[in-house]
């Protein structure tokens, strides 16, 4: 990690002041660097040391930033791991173009790789992304959307990239059809398991350990799994309550939508789907070779259950 550190401080070099300054204020906020590390530990676990391995994981860094620079500004997000968002810094127009610098970067740098079948892989994987947002913007504040609906959206949105990272690794490495497909299994279920535990944080979650707000998805009118779950479960009045507070955007009823949640036994349903996603994950993934990258990636599938933020 070192290593794609580096490569994202060069590539981030740009003629243009503002462009650097931006990016390297949400690169240096922080983050887990989960999808490079996914990069990373596939190559690992399937025995490939190539240079190239730094370059693609900073790829994949590069998107993941341009999407959240994007996100924030849509969702009027002010808060991100723990900092003011860069729209609440530099504004929306810096934000918004300076995501589509990183997204344009990513693409210079894919084709260092000079392999094909890995900038398809990406390529696709960043136009479903986009898809996944727009798919989002129109079920904002739909309270009719069902676990399927939501499932599509969070698989496209978040899932994709996890498994376009894990993909890469095995092409990478020269991995025959099953081990690409079980990496890319890996990565979907992980990714999957990560934005349902996400959404469950919303309404579990300390605002100072989680680094956001808390009842953003609310304010911002996601319907996730936590209140399809608690809708599903709940009396016609606690039904209407939240059906009224998504449609609206109704954070002065959080605390009702908060006790709603818990009493349902929604995270519970919630928590459930995620188990479940990182149990597909780690399955998955014991059908690499057996070493302490995959022991890596099982035991990542397993804490990613627990995470507070």
């Amino acid at each position: 990690m070192r290593e794609v550190d580096q490569v994202i401080a060069r590539r981030l070099d740009s003629s243009v002041p503002l462009v650097g300054q931006v990016s390297r204020y949400i690169i240096a906020a922080g983050g887990k660097r989960l999808r490079p590390s996914l990069l990373l530990l596939t190559c690992g676990a399937l025995g490939y040391r190539g240079e190239q391995r730094f370059n693609l994981a900073a790829v994949v860094e590069f998107i993941h930033t341009a999407t959240l620079l994007h996100d924030d500004v849509v969702d009027d997000s002010a808060l991100r791991r723990g900092n003011a968002t860069a729209n609440e810094t530099f504004g929306n127009p810096a934000s918004v173009l300076v995501g589509d610098f990183l997204y344009s970067r990513a693409f210079q740098m894919m084709v260092d790789a000079q392999n094909m079948r890995i900038m398809e892989v990406l390529a696709d994987a960043t136009n479903v992304i986009a898809e996944g947002e727009v798919l989002q913007l129109m079920n904002m504040h739909n309270a009719a959307l069902d676990e399927a609906g939501y499932l599509q959206v969070i698989r496209s949105k978040t899932a994709k990239l996890f498994e376009a990272s894990a993909r890469v690794g095995a092409i990478l490495a020269g991995g025959t059809p099953e081990m690409e497909e079980a990496c890319a299994i890996y990565g979907q279920a992980l990714g999957t398991a990560f934005q349902v535990i996400d959404d469950v944080l919303d309404y579990t979650g300390e605002a100072d350990v989680m680094g956001k707000n808390l009842g953003d998805d609310l304010r911002e009118g996601k319907t996730t799994l936590p209140l399809i779950a608690a809708m599903q479960r709940g009396t016609p009045s606690q039904r209407s309550l939240i059906k009224e507070a998504i449609e609206t955007g109704g954070v002065s009823m959080l605390a009702q939508v908060v006790d709603i949640v818990k009493t349902t036994g929604a995270l519970d349903v919630a928590r459930l789907a995620a188990t479940q996603e990182a149990q597909r994950a780690a399955t998955a993934a014991r059908l690499l070779p057996a070493g302490p990258h995959t022991d890596c990636l099982i035991q990542l599938s397993d804490q990613l259950l627990e995470r507070q933020s």
